[in-house]
């Protein structure tokens, strides 16, 4: 598969008059063809998915599935140490403001004036931190991947949301190829294994597979669903090899690649057929489902799905660190389950 760049799939809109100030029309205004169902705020500008998913949402001729939720208010930060994604702030922020979105100067002021929250921080570490004022002020909200930085945080993120009652799901915009979601749909009968892959560059800041290699650990989940039990990871500078075992026999595996052709795809193979996955369909996808979502407060995403797909990427970490011996789910499950508690 040919080296795909996701940022290619974005749809440039303009909405004409659209900028910040008191003399220009709001994000609102410019959809005066659309019923609004609610406001939606953004939280962190150090990603280039905040401006791609404002560009389809604020789109004043947005077809149905995508409509009715315009961005009307940006908080800008965002990552604090992680110089790939902070230095993007300055650039993303003007950028947001030409598409009518207000730049306010902290979450509160934020939640004061949406309805739903994407929170879209690059830095997984903040995620629960910036949340949880989210949940408190009672607001759904989408948290880009990855959901945290730990598999402690991931857990505690979705034990604060059931505290408050406040619907949360976490995704990569792979789940919605529209490949992936025939083979979900039965398109080959039951899958019975899987290989998958994407780029996996490494952050020092967080587990291996979270910063990049969710994209293609997502597709293999969103095809195999849940019940891997182990994992066991072969790793060099160049590759990672995860294979994992689900409790019912079946095996899916991911490639991380960190050199040469790089792209996203994979291979499932069910009970009356074979099928590709790919390729990328880009962003809109996922909108469709953030907007529904929003409108029906019905997660497309469990966090029990979310979660294992977490610890597998942590189990694939520990058996690196064990030169690649086979690693139980439930072994990193209970240790993080308790890590979450205190």
């Amino acid at each position: 598969m040919k080296s795909l760049n996701r940022r290619n799939f974005i749809k440039s809109v303009s909405l004409s008059g659209a900028a910040l100030g008191l003399a220009q029309p709001s994000a609102i205004a410019a959809l005066t063809d659309q019923k609004v169902i609610g406001k939606v705020g953004i939280i962190g500008l150090d990603t280039s998915h905040s401006v791609a998913f404002t560009k389809v949402l604020n789109d004043a001729n947005a077809e149905s599935d995508v409509a009715g939720c315009p961005v009307v208010a940006a908080y800008p930060y965002g990552s604090k140490d992680i110089e790939s994604s902070v230095s993007r702030i300055p650039k993303y922020t003007e950028e947001i403001q030409q598409l009518g979105v207000k730049i306010v100067d902290s979450v509160a002021t934020l939640l004061d004036e949406v309805d739903f929250v994407l929170l879209e921080t690059n830095d997984g570490r903040r995620h629960l931190e910036q949340a949880l004022p989210v949940f408190e002020a009672g607001k759904p909200v989408f948290i880009d991947k990855p959901i945290a930085a730990s598999l402690p945080d991931a857990i505690a993120l979705f034990n604060a949301a059931e505290k408050y009652g406040v619907p949360m799901f976490s995704s990569s915009s792979l789940r919605y190829m529209k490949s992936a979601q025939e083979v979900v749909n039965g398109s080959i009968g039951k899958v019975l294994g899987a290989d998958t892959y994407s780029p996996a560059h490494l952050e020092p800041t967080h587990p291996d597979l979270y910063w990049y290699g969710i994209h293609g650990v997502e597709t293999l989940f969103t095809v195999m669903g849940t019940g891997c039990q182990s994992v066991s990871r072969q790793h060099n500078e160049n590759v990672d090899v995860v294979t994992g075992k689900w409790k019912d026999g079946r095996i899916g595996t991911f490639r991380g690649m960190r050199s040469g052709e790089l792209g996203y795809g994979g291979t499932a193979f069910g009970e009356t057929g074979i099928a590709p996955l790919g390729p990328y369909d880009g962003y809109r996808p996922l909108l469709v489902e953030i907007v529904n979502f929003f409108k029906t407060g019905k997660p497309p995403v469990s966090a029990e799905e979310t979660l294992e797909i977490f610890a597998f990427m942590t189990a694939a970490d520990v058996s690196k660190q064990r030169g690649g011996e086979l690693v139980i789910l439930e072994e990193v499950m209970s240790e993080a389950k308790e890590k979450a508690e205190l």
